[in-house]
């Protein structure tokens, strides 16, 4: 299994990353994870997501990533207490699932619990995730929300040098002035 980090939009101003997990092999949780990696979020994959953990017979890591795959899509359609709800299940399935932790993170900061957040996201980095660079952009959001900008302007700069052709960093960096002493 790979996993990945996609975007979600929570705020006008700054889009954080969520992190889906990718299903290898056939059926339901397959697709499901093919909807969440293709950025889908319709009621059908949604329901698709579902149905699979309802009917599918998931190892634990699978069944823990479904969870996380219906919950990034739950994000994306701002039902944050369901999608942190799935992220809890996947966590407590599979608690080395870095990607559930970067996810959880992201629903702490659409709740303003901004220092949770940060907390769930590194945590989440600690443990791995395959796109590091989208949960450094989530920390560097949550660092400049709790009001560090030299540790957002860090973090904005660890996502950009992670994945140089993603533009929402370098939009990010454009907004900071570096003054040398």
């Amino acid at each position: 299994m790979r996993s990945l980090i996609l975007a979600a939009v929570l705020t006008a101003l700054a889009a954080p990353a969520s992190a889906s997990v990718l299903v290898m092999g056939t059926g339901m949780a397959a697709d499901c994870s093919k909807a969440a990696y293709n950025g889908r979020s319709d009621p059908d994959s949604i329901l698709l997501c579902s149905r699979s953990l309802d009917e599918e017979s998931l190892n634990r890591r699978d069944r823990a990533g479904t969870l996380v795959n219906r919950g990034v899509m739950l994000l994306r359609t701002k039902d944050y207490g369901a999608a942190r709800a799935d992220f809890d299940k996947a966590i407590t399935l599979e608690p080395t699932l870095g990607e559930a932790f970067v996810n959880r993170g992201v629903t702490l900061m659409a709740d303003k619990a901004y220092a949770e957040a940060l907390s769930e996201i590194d945590r989440g980095l600690a443990l791995g995730v395959d796109e590091p660079a989208k949960a450094f952009y989530n920390r560097g959001l949550v660092q400049e929300s709790l009001g560090d900008a030299t540790a957002a302007y860090h973090d904005y700069r660890k996502a950009q040098d992670l994945a140089p052709d993603w533009a929402l960093p370098a939009r990010q960096l454009t907004r900071f002035t570096v003054k040398r002493p």
